[in-house]
């Protein structure tokens, strides 16, 4: 019988030791970053006192990691199991764990259960075949994409009345929530949340820059945003949209098209390789071939399942 404990923020190395056997034995090589593990460890909405759980050998070796992270004060929790290959009998208490934690935070905000959703790599066939044993059912699919700059990447002409305002100011800041909490409204798995807690949760991640996020106004009316940050340049070397939206009543305009060749642009300049996002291949806009259609592959696929707890 194995202990659980929680996770420490002294615990980024051993848990980027345990993920990247895990994502090697799945991938070939890890994905994530010892960054991401840190900015993880750091999200303003887990709590590491009761949102998440590892086991480690006595040596300190961590052999699985656990957590249950709620979406704003929604009944949506994300959660995760991570177990090192060939630790695999702690799988189903760590299961257990996180489903029943998950009914804990769903039950807090006045909610009669819990919408429970993971993310899984779609080369991890093991981990598609247990989730859907748990009960888990297909819910979207999000594709990685990328484009690699082979020659300069030059600013594309602006679209008339279009002017483009960086995110330092809060003035922009705000107008940039506004655009991207009415733009992604529709799409799966939004949760709508306030100025403060859209601010607090870019502010805490080690990867953000205010200085990359490029707010459109047409005529001076906020239109659509794109929000860059460094999530991707550590281990290769790309820029990254975490964000791109267009409101409603603008698109169809070619914004969104040049807030993207914009970005291109942009990581271009700042000597990256290149330009990764991920994409709702459901997505209720035409994102996808959007994306394709300016020269970028999909590298990377992650299935997402749910189920009610």
């Amino acid at each position: 019988m194995h202990a659980f404990r929680r996770p420490r923020l002294d615990d980024a190395a051993a848990l980027y030791d345990l993920i990247s056997a895990y994502e090697t034995s799945v991938l070939g090589a890890p994905d994530m970053t010892l960054q991401d593990v840190e900015d993880e460890l750091v999200e303003p909405d887990f709590d590491r006192d009761r949102d998440g759980w590892v086991a480690e050998e006595p040596g300190g070796r961590l052999l699985a990691s656990a957590w249950a992270c709620q979406v704003g004060d929604s009944d949506l929790v994300d959660v995760d199991v991570i177990v090192r290959p060939g630790a695999e009998e702690l799988t189903g208490p760590l299961w257990e764990k996180v489903l029943g934690r998950a009914r804990e935070q769903a039950a807090a905000h006045g909610h009669d259960g819990a919408t429970v959703q993971i993310g899984v790599h779609r080369a991890d066939a093991g981990k598609q075949a247990l989730v859907k044993e748990r009960g888990f059912e297909p819910g979207t699919s999000f594709h990685r994409m990328r484009i690699d700059f082979t020659g300069p990447v030059e600013a594309p002409p602006a679209p008339a009345g279009l002017t483009l305002h960086s995110g330092e100011s809060e003035q922009v800041r705000r107008e940039a929530h506004r655009v991207h909490q009415e733009g992604f409204a529709e799409h799966f798995g939004f949760v709508p949340l306030p100025y403060e807690h859209w601010y607090e949760r870019r502010q805490a991640q080690s990867v953000h820059d205010w200085s990359q996020l490029a707010l459109a106004r047409i005529d001076g009316r906020p239109a659509g945003v794109v929000i860059g940050n460094d999530q991707f340049l550590p281990d290769q070397g790309c820029g990254y949209v975490a964000t791109l939206a267009v409101l409603p009543e603008f698109r169809g305009r070619g914004l969104g098209r040049f807030l993207l060749r914009h970005a291109f642009a942009a990581d271009f300049a700042r000597g990256r390789k290149g330009t990764i996002l991920h994409v709702d291949s459901n997505n209720t806009t035409p994102a996808l071939g959007l994306y394709e259609s300016a020269g970028m592959r999909r590298v990377m696929a992650i299935d997402v399942w749910r189920r009610r707890s």
